[in-house]
């Protein structure tokens, strides 16, 4: 899924889906940490795409409260 397009579903969903969203997401960001620490993950990049997110969806619920 695009960037623009993930943001987009992000918008339309309310604030209990985004907590949920955010667990799924920091769940999976802790996953990817610990494959790294124990040497099973070939692709870097994922862990960077994975703290995006969460940033996204961090924002988008600040957005939401205003």
């Amino acid at each position: 899924m695009k960037a623009q397009e993930y943001l987009k579903s992000l918008r339309a969903k309310g604030a209990n889906e985004l907590k949920e969203e955010l667990l799924a997401l920091r769940k999976e960001q802790f996953n990817l940490r610990m494959q790294k620490a124990i040497g099973q993950q070939n692709q870097s990049h994922l862990i960077t795409i994975a703290r995006k997110k969460v940033a996204q969806v961090k924002t988008l619920m600040r957005q939401q409260v205003k």
